[in-house]
């Protein structure tokens, strides 16, 4: 059974951590490893310690078979001090083994000082060799490969010269000696010379090392490269994850950007041309009732065009209500935000603004935000005036197409009273925002003599669809 991973923390929605564990992809025993690293000492220590046993009664015997060949003295202290050697040899090994992933280095220079030993003080190398290939491996797992070749050289290298100078039990001898008994108690029934040196017998322990020490640092860099591939792996997942964190909050902000902008379009402007609505129903309503009667019926649709601008823009954040979210009355589920330029110019006029218009019959492109970013600016501009240049003289709205670009531009005379309020700032910024979402540019600020401009370039990529004609409606 896989254990579940970790929650990544900063993935969104507690979403699951790659780990470099996982990309190994372990057996039952690899995850027991894993969990419990002492058991596979414990485990390789018990190796050790066996094939010791085993091997020293192959000593034992090969003793018994140069004796009968008469290359020892019966009652000779050989066998006993080859196999105390050899005994004491794997003890130790096993011993310094425990200790070889936490000081791989250390463990492989203890063990080739043993080694020699063994083979200057015993004559025998016994399972050392065995022990060597084993600390070599977890050099090469956990050091670099020069590091792991230049160990093994050196392992190879100190401990050939060891076995050349002083090895008289070896591979060879345990397969040509092993067999050869004595009949019971009688004499031996060949009498040859005491084993002396041989570069052949030795070879073949010093090719033996040679393999056992290729194949654990092999062995030990195959686990390395598979542990370093896991770790890469693990990391790029990492930081996928962080980049699709950073862009999620990049787009959480985008979101909150744009629905505090069009929150702050609806809101403001609407609430602003209903105060000015209602302050001109006010003022008129006992000397012109009709004209009250007209402004309060502005102020109403206003009212209920701000609604549904509301329900539009926070409508993607209860995708889930349908028209269910809609108010009782309003006819249905939110309609998108109207691009009626006409009648945002007609609804400021109502508000008593001196205001004249140019190119509105101009066709605009067919592109929703290009619509859209088109009467928001103007609704922003001609609210601004309502604010901040109270009883000016006259205010224009200019709209003019290219083919290449959509112009617009607001400029008004200056106020002949104070304004209503410094503002928020948001106002402007929120211009500049939705052209240049669009690739366009906006410019704002006082114009000489008095008064306030702001004139706005939006690209776009259908051709004109005729001259831009100026009309005043």
């Amino acid at each position: 059974m896989t254990t579940p991973p970790a929650a990544h923390p900063g993935a969104p929605g507690g979403q699951p951590a790659l780990t470099a564990a996982q990309v190994h992809h372990r057996s039952t025993s690899g995850r027991l490893v894993l969990a419990h690293p002492w058991t596979a000492h414990v485990a390789l220590a018990a190796l050790v310690l066996l094939l010791g046993s085993v091997t020293a009664a192959a000593a034992s015997e090969t003793v018994r078979g140069a004796t009968s060949l008469g290359l020892f003295a019966p009652g000779s202290p050989a066998d006993a001090r080859f196999t105390t050697a050899w005994l004491a040899g794997t003890a130790a090994g096993a011993l310094a083994l425990l200790a070889r992933n936490r000081w791989p280095l250390a463990v492989t220079a203890v063990l080739t000082v043993l080694a020699v030993l063994s083979l200057a003080l015993g004559q025998v190398l016994g399972v050392l060799g065995f022990c060597l290939a084993w600390a070599l491996h977890a050099v090469a797992a956990r050091c670099s490969a020069r590091t792991a070749w230049v160990a093994g050289t050196a392992v190879l290298v100190v401990v050939s010269l060891a076995v050349f100078r002083w090895q008289v039990v070896g591979l060879a001898e345990v397969l040509l000696w092993s067999d050869e008994l004595p009949p019971g108690d009688g004499p031996v029934f060949q009498r040859l010379t005491e084993p002396g040196f041989s570069a052949g017998r030795r070879t073949w322990t010093v090719l033996l090392l040679l393999a056992l020490l290729v194949l654990g640092g092999v062995s030990g860099a195959g686990s390395r490269a598979r542990r370093l591939h896991a770790r890469d792996v693990a990391e790029r997942y990492a930081a996928m994850a962080r980049e699709r964190d950073a862009s999620a909050a990049l787009a959480r902000a985008a979101e909150r950007a744009r629905i505090a902008r069009e929150v702050h379009d609806v809101v403001a402007h609407s609430v602003s041309v209903m105060v000015a609505l209602s302050d001109g129903a006010l003022s008129a309503l006992d000397r012109a009732p009709e004209a009250s009667r007209s402004a309060l019926a502005e102020l109403s649709r206003t009212g209920r065009g701000a609604l549904a601008d509301m329900r539009s823009v926070l409508g993607p954040l209860h995708p889930d209500e349908g028209a269910d979210g809609a108010e009782a009355g309003d006819g249905g589920p939110a309609a998108p935000a109207g691009t009626d330029l006409v009648a945002v110019v007609e609804r400021f006029r109502t508000t008593g603004l001196s205001l004249s218009a140019s190119g509105l019959d101009v066709p605009l492109p067919p592109d929703a935000a290009v619509r859209l970013a088109v009467v928001r600016i103007v609704t922003e501009a001609l609210t601004n005036v309502l604010r901040h240049a109270p009883g000016t003289p006259g205010a224009a709205v200019a709209l003019r197409r290219t083919g290449s670009a959509v112009e617009v531009e607001v400029v008004d005379a200056g106020g002949t009273r104070p304004g209503t309020g410094a503002g928020t700032r948001r106002g402007i910024a929120g211009v500049r925002e939705r052209a240049a979402l669009l690739g366009g540019r906006a410019e704002a600020g006082p114009v000489d003599g008095g008064g306030w401009r702001v004139h706005v370039v939006i690209p776009v990529e259908e051709p004109a669809g005729g001259s831009a004609g100026e009309a005043t409606p």
